[in-house]
């Protein structure tokens, strides 16, 4: 194993295979899921990070300058801009990609360990990362479904009521709103005249135990409620 930690032509071959089962198993999940980075990218992370501490470990032990870690620190800050195009917030101020660019943040430090020899945390973490993306993605669904507080966008019909309605007739059905965003406002015409469409994102708490399916349904009835859904 130690002949494996030093900078030789085995160790390069191992590292690199290592790099590119990794990187490929974290990057299959997310290509099953149609997600901006898959799989080449997750492999073309782990493995560019891998090379960058070999590269930093071969100056350290062939020059005798430097630090063998710098390069490293490098990737760790210069991977954001990577998570960061991955980041999207939608019109409905909706926010997705961030377990994308978490997992492609933690393909880059499995890269990191396994360029620089320590096989052990790259196999051990690796495998846990796919686990978390993969095993525990029903229960994160569970947890969002039986949680209390439920993110809804909604479009509301001014001609037909006000906002401050919507809120007191929440209220009279033991509902509790906050984070209240008022992101655009849009028009329609019809045979009754020209109408100002609100659109709203919004946090609800009901204090009665509903699933999120009712919240919806006894909120879809509130008067200039043109349209309703969960983010």
């Amino acid at each position: 194993m130690e002949y494996l930690r030093q900078l030789n032509l085995l160790s390069i071959i191992v590292r690199i295979v290592l790099a590119i089962l990794i990187g490929g198993a974290l990057g299959f999940e997310r290509e099953q899921k149609n997600r901006p980075a898959g799989f080449r990218t997750y492999i073309l992370v782990c493995l560019g990070a891998a090379l960058v501490m070999m590269t930093n470990q071969y100056v350290y032990h062939t020059y005798k300058i430097g630090d063998p870690v710098r390069m490293g620190a490098q990737v760790i800050s210069g991977i954001g801009f990577l998570g960061a195009g991955t980041i999207i917030v939608t019109g409905r101020n909706k926010i997705t990609g961030i377990t994308t660019a978490a997992s492609l943040w933690a393909a880059a430090c499995s890269g990191l360990a396994i360029g620089i020899g320590f096989y052990e945390g790259a196999v051990t973490c690796g495998v846990i990362i796919v686990f978390i993306m993969s095993g525990l993605q029903k229960f994160d669904v569970w947890t969002r479904k039986h949680s209390k507080y439920i993110d809804l966008y909604i479009d509301y019909n001014c001609g037909k009521g006000s906002l401050g309605e919507f809120l007191e007739y929440a209220r009279d059905n033991h509902f509790e709103v906050s984070n209240i965003q008022m992101s655009q406002n849009e028009f329609y015409h019809n045979e009754k005249g020209r109408h100002r469409i609100l659109s709203v994102t919004m946090t609800v708490v009901s204090h009665t135990k509903r699933t999120h399916s009712e919240v919806i349904d006894i909120l879809s009835k509130a008067k200039g409620i043109q349209y309703i859904e969960e983010l």
